[in-house]
């Protein structure tokens, strides 16, 4: 059965929206000065020494979906257990997702319908090739790549520092934008030329609880002649609660076939 363009973005949303918000105790977070002298090495080595600690998080956030076509708004809850699984459900669990490293889930009751598969349709979304690592640190305001693997080029841009690869890799490019204040990423792109696909992720934060997480995030998916923006903003969280993550795809569903 092929899902409907409706259907099929909100799923598309709801698989991708992984994360927290903002709520009374939020600060937002004040500019921070350059700092000329320091190198790319220890730039990256503030990065992940500023890395949010959680083992599991919990909370709400407020999407707004457009490809270029049609848009949508909505509410979601989730739960997160740090590097093992994400669970969303919509108002009245109407539309639920498990997503783990090794496969995405999610089921419809509006239509009885379910997916249990790989990657693929969110690399899709995305434009770019994806895994549970890349979405987790895309949504939590890290490098989507490990800065450790790649020796990088420093300059200052827009009172951003400015991170690139030396040498570019062959199938796609990157670039890094990071905030002198805490060293997490403002704004982060890859792009596949031979594709023609492009993703941008780009960041504000704010202090919880002397926690420095994201307080919106705006992305952005070109892939050929089609746009998918997606924002995030947080509007309410809990961290380190013992949480369940109950998903159980009922019995007599159809399989979605995504193509």
């Amino acid at each position: 059965m092929i899902l409907s363009p409706n259907i099929k973005n909100c799923i598309a949303v709801l698989s991708l929206t992984i994360l927290f918000a903002s709520c009374k105790s939020t600060k937002s977070i004040a500019a921070g000065e350059l700092d000329n002298s320091l190198s790319a090495k220890k730039i990256i080595q503030n990065h992940y020494q500023n890395e949010l600690d959680f083992e599991t998080l919990s909370g709400k956030v407020k999407i707004d979906y457009s490809d270029g076509e049609s848009s949508q708004g909505f509410s979601v809850s989730l739960r997160m257990k740090k590097d093992e699984v994400i669970w969303i459900s919509a108002p009245l669990g109407m539309v639920k997702a498990h997503i783990t490293p090794e496969k995405v889930s999610f089921y419809n009751r509006l239509q009885n319908e379910y997916f249990d598969g790989d990657y693929a349709y969110l690399s899709n979304i995305l434009g770019t090739e994806v895994d549970f690592q890349i979405v987790q640190n895309l949504l939590i305001g890290n490098a989507v790549l490990d800065l450790r693997d790649d020796k990088y080029a420093i300059s200052i841009a827009d009172g951003k520092y400015n991170l690139k690869p030396r040498k570019q890799q062959e199938l796609y490019k990157i670039l890094f934008f990071l905030e002198p204040t805490n060293f997490k990423i403002s704004q982060q792109q890859i792009s596949q030329p031979s594709e023609n696909r492009f993703l941008k992720m780009e960041y504000s934060y704010a202090e919880v609880t002397n926690k420095v997480v994201p307080n919106t995030v705006d992305i952005e998916a070109i892939s050929d002649d089609s746009t998918n923006t997606i924002e995030l903003e947080y509007k309410g969280f809990e961290f380190d609660r013992k949480l369940n993550f109950p998903y159980k795809i009922p019995k007599g569903y159809k399989q979605i076939v995504l193509n």
